[in-house]
């Protein structure tokens, strides 16, 4: 039976050979099934909103296993807490101890950055971590402030209230911003709506960040120099007029000394990091060491009463891939709000996942979240026993810590990448960045969505076409451009459409269509050659097309037919060639006129020329 089975499929390849050497084909473009209205919206709108399908799971089980899969869903613990072990506990006990390392310096920092006492950082890497753990997908992210956000906190509520008059006000004000974060993630989570994320592009985030990274360091002049009075703006000329203008007054070379030392120390550590993986723990425990010898040196000398200014008052995807598991960003961006939320209850600001954190706890060799949940139990710990050595943590040390962790924010090697590639994006990343350094943290992010968003308008509204050409020896029509040696069919025109069809861009498409009909009856004409009489249109990269397509189409019938041309169209989609269909422009154009592919399409103008030759 086998031996049948095998000859029968010889015998179809045989058909089949046999039909293309002829330059015959069986098979026509197909129409899909026609669906109503409902049918069709419901497959657009979970393709949209739910194309993980993520009710697969809950499918033809009992309702316990629903139930049981469903707090599984919103608490992954649940989950993976029951496959832990002592193996994975030291692993993450080894990586907790080092972000909690890593993470109390630099949220004494990242507070001052938000106008707010040290102890609110601090909280800040508390119990938000210890919410995330519970209900967040990643094993390798690390929670807690971030110096980005804390300076755009910062930079936006104190042009409201004034942190120094208003404190309590101010901190208040810090805490319901914090809430409406989080509610604003949570909801965005819930209404699946996380892919409006993807409007801010790449090169834009890498400007942006930049231009916050130059301007969080030209902030820490205050605390590096010894600066009493300093400005409020966080554009670079408003603060170098205010270090100028400081100078009059003389700087602390005591401050100076303190924090360049601790920031040529701080700089040399992160170099090892970088050189050394094994070494990964020498830059996350550098700024600790760094706030511990400070703080004790200035305690045995009293240098605060030498002009030593003391503290008064004591990215998750890109991992999950690196270990292969998957991520619901509409999942995490609710555990994420929801630990913003709860944590504006407990005297937190905006925490979120910290890069640099992430990468120390990745290379620690955390296995889950218990990472999160260790690091909060050393800052519970340093909140209760240690806090109050912090009012003699030099400010300069602080500044030195915040300094040598932005430096990373600043990728040049992104930057060249994207001047090299494309270089409307490189336009996107340095509007971000400049807005953000001569202007402002708002501002250049302003600049970052608007460029954005109008590189995708420009590629919208005039998508690529492209000539096509017949490579010799074979069936293969490519772009002219980019294989010279694609020669013209005699009498017929192919062109590409590279993009869907749509109001913003069907009489941009018809336009340039037509220009290249008129471009190349010019060129024939002077060459003395025939017309051609066929215009082919490669269909294959048109994914949809909407009325305002259809009606630029039956234009362009209309005026191809005036010059003696016949529109072809070739390998249409199922959504395009349907939608055609309901429209009746299939029948406009004729279905005798709507072929498989180029090579068909080629073939059946050849032989209505009367010419039988293989191109």
């Amino acid at each position: 039976m086998g031996h049948s089975v095998t000859d029968e499929f010889e015998n179809r390849g045989e058909q089949l050979m046999d039909q293309i050497e002829n330059g015959q084909t069986k098979y026509k473009v197909g129409f899909p099934p026609r669906r109503n209205f409902i049918g069709e919206f419901n497959e657009r709108f979970n393709e949209t909103f739910f194309a993980d399908d993520p009710l697969r799971p809950y499918k033809d089980k009992p309702l316990s296993k629903k139930l049981l899969l469903g707090l599984q869903f919103f608490f992954p613990i649940l989950d993976w807490s029951r496959h832990y072990d002592l193996r994975k506990f030291k692993g993450d006990l080894i990586a907790g101890l080092t972000i909690a390392s890593l993470c109390i310096p630099q949220d004494i920092g990242y507070s001052k950055l938000a106008n707010l006492d040290p102890q609110y950082g601090l909280y800040s890497s508390f119990v938000p971590p210890l919410i995330y753990a519970v209900m967040g997908s990643s094993k390798d992210i690390a929670i807690g402030p971030v110096a980005v956000v804390s300076l755009l906190l910062g930079t936006l509520l104190q042009e409201e209230i004034d942190p120094t008059k208003n404190k309590e006000e101010y901190q208040r004000l810090a805490f319901t911003a914090t809430f409406f974060a989080g509610l604003t993630q949570a909801a965005l989570g819930f209404l699946r709506l996380g892919f409006l994320i993807d409007f801010l592009s790449h090169a834009a985030i890498v400007g942006f960040m930049a231009g916050a990274a130059i301007t969080i360091a030209l902030q820490q002049l205050k605390g590096f120099l010894g600066i009493k009075k300093f400005t409020k703006k966080s554009d670079i000329i408003s603060v170098m007029k205010s270090v100028w203008n400081s100078a009059e007054h003389g700087w602390n070379w005591q401050t100076i000394l303190i924090g360049a030392s601790f920031l040529v120390f701080l700089l040399a550590a992160r170099y090892v990091g970088k050189k050394s993986r094994k070494l990964f723990w020498v830059p996350a425990i550098a700024p600790l060491i760094s706030v511990i010898i400070s703080t004790f040196f200035v305690y045995i000398t009293h240098a605060d009463e030498h002009g030593v200014q003391i503290e008064a008052i004591a990215i998750g995807r890109t991992f999950a891939g690196m270990k292969d598991y998957q991520l619901d960003g509409n999942k995490e961006m609710v555990a994420l709000g929801t630990m913003n939320i709860i944590g504006s209850m407990t005297s937190c600001y905006v925490a979120t996942g910290s890069f640099s954190r992430s990468a120390v706890n990745y290379m620690a060799g955390c296995k889950t979240a218990v990472s999160n949940i260790i690091m909060s139990i050393v800052v519970l710990l340093t909140l209760l026993l240690i806090t109050p050595l912090f009012k003699y943590t030099p400010n300069a040390i602080l500044a030195s810590i915040i300094i040598s962790a932005v430096i990373g924010l600043i990728d040049y090697k992104a930057a060249f990448l994207i001047w090299k590639v494309d270089k409307l994006d490189f336009i996107a990343c340095m509007g971000a960045f400049f807005g953000v350094v001569f202007a402002s943290v708002e501002i250049g992010l302003l600049i970052a969505v608007a460029i954005s968003l109008a590189k995708i308008l420009i590629q919208v509204t005039r998508p690529r076409t492209a000539l096509l050409g017949n490579l010799p020896g074979t069936d293969v029509y490519r772009n002219i451009e980019q294989y010279p040696e694609a020669t013209k069919i005699s009498g017929v025109l192919t062109v590409r459409v590279d993009s869907a069809i749509y109001f913003s861009n069907s009489n941009y498409v018809k336009e340039r269509i037509l220009r290249w009909v008129r471009d190349e009856e010019e060129k024939l004409e002077e060459k003395n050659q025939p017309k051609f009489n066929f215009l082919i249109i490669e269909m294959s990269p048109v994914t949809d097309i909407d009325t305002s397509g259809i009606d630029a189409f039956e234009e362009l019938l209309k005026t191809l037919k005036t010059r003696g041309i016949q529109l072809i169209l070739a390998n249409p989609g199922p959504v395009v060639i349907d939608k055609l269909r309901l429209a009746d422009f299939t029948e406009h154009i004729g279905h005798d006129n709507i072929f498989l592919t180029v090579g068909d399409a080629v073939k059946a103008c050849l032989t209505r020329n009367g010419i039988n030759e293989e191109p």
